[in-house]
């Protein structure tokens, strides 16, 4: 089978490299589940999304445009359809937390005049990869008179960054001996903050300094890290990657890379016949769980909200219209990876270039954690993408027993809707940088946005 590349005419490959330009700054913008949340809705609002929660007439019809914030980590949009919304909805899902590192609640201390913050990683990481690298501090600060203080360091030019610290190859004997797991354990992944020491202070001068820096700069007290929410992540931009520039590398392709995607698919609806439907959800990577995750109610919840202002709300029915959803899980997959071989079986294998990939079921070992998507429901997006031209893949995540993962397909299974993971092939997964293919990231576009329009 071609690439994609060996398809695209003149006008297919410009649009091919504008459309990774949006992307990029969508990825640079968006480093925490927040962040992205407030340019989704930016975006949103530029195409007539309007939020339901502000809305005073809650009374909706065929062609109106809506979202639904949920603590501020995850937003549902809704174009509605021409059909009863009981007749169920096309679905895209993706979720938009990253592998990270993220600050304690009580993370400052000093040592032989240095200061530093503990940090608990989130996520499945080689721990080795996230040191001795740039690193900056995102996320939001709450202090006891309910003021929120918006936290981005270290990607402005004039920034200072933070970092990691790893031993140097001339101390490093014992260390080269450990496995791979051990070379960097997780208590040891200590973020250095600051040497300068206050003039003032008697004792823990570094840190002393630093608290006066922190309140003087962003009224900071050191209690107020109790009721923090901060991430370590790459500093720097999304880049083009190779020589000609056919890929893209930035952090957070996992899964933003297919949020970005089915967002901008959504936004360009229209009149559907069928309500779309585009979600971003937090807490993937750990499991989906908690209030902001896909096993929270809130997505049941708007679908509740939008049954009462079309067509009246009863329970028959929203289970009947969550039965009669389809749904893509927007989620990545592993891109075959020449230098490592060994763990892909090449015919059940994604590669980049090739376009969209399908994952019948993901999961590990006996296909533990997987939805395994129905046949029939297969067929029909096979049918689908061959009308109109989408290029896709099928793959599984690696040889069997050779690890494996999950998305949040199997949570919307649950629900008794069809469902199956559709993605974009990744090398990288997890490392601060991921790698990816644009053409495969323009023909996710396509193939959500026909999913959107055409699936019956």
């Amino acid at each position: 089978m071609k690439t994609v590349w060996e398809k695209l005419s003149n006008a297919e490959m410009k649009a091919v490299f504008e459309f990774s330009e949006g992307y990029k700054k969508y990825l640079d913008a968006g480093k925490t589940e927040r962040e992205c949340v407030t340019s989704a809705v930016a975006l949103a609002k530029k195409s007539g999304f309007k939020d339901f929660a502000a809305m005073k007439n809650k009374k909706l019809k065929a062609g109106d445009k809506v979202y639904f914030i949920n603590k501020e980590k995850n937003l549902c949009l809704y174009v509605i359809g021409s059909e009863p919304l009981v007749n169920g909805l096309n679905i895209l899902g993706a979720h938009i937390d990253s592998p990270r590192i993220d600050v304690k609640q009580v993370p400052l201390y000093e040592q032989d005049g240095l200061v530093l913050m503990d940090t608990h990683y989130y996520g499945g990481i080689k721990k080795y990869q996230w040191v001795a690298q740039p690193m900056a501090l995102h996320g939001v600060i709450c202090k006891k008179d309910g003021t929120k203080i918006v936290v981005a360091i270290g990607e402005k030019e004039s920034d200072p960054v933070v970092g990691i610290s790893d031993l140097l190859i001339h101390l490093a004997q014992e260390q080269l001996t450990k496995t791979a797991s051990k070379v960097v354990e997780g208590e040891d992944l200590n973020l250095l903050v600051g040497s300068i020491p206050s003039a003032k202070a008697k004792e823990n001068k570094v840190k002393a300094y630093l608290l006066d820096l922190l309140k003087k700069d962003y009224n900071i007290e050191e209690d107020d890290f109790i009721s923090a929410e901060l991430e370590i992540v790459p500093a720097g931009k999304a880049r083009d990657y190779g020589l000609d520039r056919s890929m893209v590398m930035g952090y957070g392709h996992d899964d933003r890379i297919c949020a970005y995607t089915s967002l901008i698919a959504i936004l360009e609806m229209n009149k559907p016949k069928r309500t779309s439907c585009c979600i971003l959800v937090d807490k993937e990577e750990i499991g989906s769980t908690g209030n902001t995750g896909m096993q929270s109610r809130f997505f049941e919840n708007t679908i509740a909200e939008l049954l009462e202002a079309t067509s009246g709300f009863a329970d028959l029915k929203f289970r009947k219209t969550l039965e009669n959803s389809k749904m893509l899980s927007s989620d990545v997959s592993a891109g075959f990876d020449p230098n490592y071989p060994s763990v892909f079986e090449k015919k059940n294998t994604a590669f980049l270039g090739m376009g969209l990939c399908l994952n019948k079921y993901t999961g590990s070992r006996g296909k533990g954690g997987s939805s395994d998507a129905n046949p029939e429901f297969i067929a029909q997006i096979r049918n689908l993408f061959d009308t109109a031209k989408v290029q896709f893949q099928t793959a599984e995540l690696g040889r069997v027993d050779a690890g494996g993962g999950g998305t949040i397909a199997y949570i919307l299974a649950n629900l008794n809707m069809e469902v199956i993971d559709a993605g974009i092939a990744v090398q990288n997964m997890h490392a601060p940088y991921e790698v990816a293919s644009k053409a495969d990231i323009y023909e996710a576009y396509r193939g959500y946005k026909a999913f959107l329009e055409k699936m019956k």
